[in-house]
């Protein structure tokens, strides 16, 4: 006893396609690319201008070395890279599944 829903195959295809759209942007929206180096670099800009007039204390504390500054460049490399790579390497979409034209529970009645 089959029931009829409305639907046709081309409705269900399309809201298929629709749904596959979404999830690969959503794979795109949180890679971690993205996050780890939007976090690189906003930290970076933060260190990097701590950096950039070190105190007499911070530089004696340091040896010399103004380590805030070159933590901070650092830290900006780093999340620029990230951001490239993920510029460069987008994540592919998700490949559809294939599902077997007999398989069962796919029929009425089945």
């Amino acid at each position: 006893m089959s029931e009829y829903h409305g639907y046709s195959e081309d409705d269900v295809q399309r809201e298929v396609t629709e749904l596959q759209a979404k999830s690969a942007t959503a794979a795109r929206i949180f890679d971690l690319r993205r996050i780890i180096g939007g976090l690189f670099v906003l930290y970076g800009v933060i260190v990097t201008i701590a950096g950039i007039n070190p105190s007499d204390a911070t530089l004696d504390k340091a040896e010399g070395v103004n380590i805030n500054l070159w933590t901070g460049l650092g830290m900006l490399l780093l999340g620029i890279f990230f951001l490239a790579w993920l510029k460069l390497r987008p994540t592919p979409p998700p490949v559809p599944e294939a599902v077997p034209e007999d398989a069962p529970g796919d029929r009425p009645g089945a």
